[in-house]
């Protein structure tokens, strides 16, 4: 999974387990993607300080992953579904497709 990819599922299911501050800096370095030295700047603490805050973000979203797997089950659910779209739509079951395109968008 590309990276960038990952850090928003992962930040998406678990981001708010996360404290105030570490949502904060995650999302302006990682979502908003400004430099750490501007997110430092705005800050007002040391560059290193954005890095080290990134990185133990990373290291706990991950975590959370690693033993709830729900960035898992949720590519996987999806994946189904889009199988169950492509299948619906091989055979003109209409009302199949367009449940499972229903259960995409909520997805």
């Amino acid at each position: 999974m590309e990276k960038i990819l990952e850090r928003t599922l992962l930040y998406d299911f678990y981001g708010e387990l996360l404290t105030e501050r570490q949502r904060q800096v995650y999302e302006e370095v990682v979502l908003e993607d400004l430099s750490l030295s501007e997110v430092a700047a705005d800050l007002e603490i040391s560059r290193q300080g954005v890095h080290d805050m990134i990185r133990r973000c990373d290291k706990a979203l991950e975590e959370y992953e690693a033993k709830l797997h729900l960035v898992h089950r949720f590519l996987t659910i999806r994946g189904q579904v889009q199988k169950i779209q492509n299948l619906s739509e091989k055979i003109g079951a209409g009302e199949i497709k367009e449940l499972s395109r229903q259960i995409l968008e909520e997805l």
